[in-house]
């Protein structure tokens, strides 16, 4: 082979791996943003001095006009500790779409959110699988009584040449 070939060849090459859609949800050692959190279990329930349910409505899709009546939405749901000295413990992270129906649950094992720390999960355009009334139920839990975590979605879309965001907030059920 001629080494214009080989060099040819090489940036072909180069240029497909750099192509490559990154997952959103790996964190820098390539691991999934929640399992690297996993915890073999949450301190004993007497120690917790808050439990609480948010509901966090997402939007894979809005309609934006009746010539094009869809358009897929990225979603990043965001969980914050905002306490500076405690830990917050995630037990449930549950994907519901429009109808109500479990789409997924993010974790099977709870995870550990160290003092000031964000955790992001991110709902991919291409996944409409939640619909426009889509929503997370996520369960935290502290042994701090003052906490107070911030749950948020964000979601980006583009239209024609504009590109917008938004973000909702997570309401406590309890």
């Amino acid at each position: 082979m001629k080494k214009l070939d080989k060099i040819f060849i090489s940036i072909i090459v180069i240029l497909a791996l750099a192509c490559k859609n990154p997952n959103p949800n790996l964190d820098t050692l390539g691991q999934d943003e929640l399992e690297a959190l996993e915890v073999d279990k949450t301190p004993d329930e007497s120690s917790l001095s808050y439990n609480n349910e948010f509901y966090v409505p997402i939007y894979s899709d809005i309609y934006i006009d009746s010539q094009n009546p869809k358009h897929l939405l990225s979603a990043t749901l965001s969980i914050r500790n905002t306490n500076s000295k405690d830990s917050l413990f995630v037990s449930k992270i549950n994907y519901y779409d429009t109808h109500g129906l479990l789409v997924k649950k993010f974790i099977d094992k709870p995870i550990s959110l160290p003092p000031m720390a964000t955790v992001n999960y991110v709902i991919e355009k291409e996944d409409d699988t939640g619909g426009s009334g889509a929503n997370f139920i996520v369960h935290v839990s502290s042994r701090s009584p003052m906490i107070r975590p911030l749950i948020q979605a964000i979601m980006i879309g583009q239209y024609s040449n504009k590109s917008f965001s938004f973000s909702t907030d997570g309401y406590p059920l309890e």
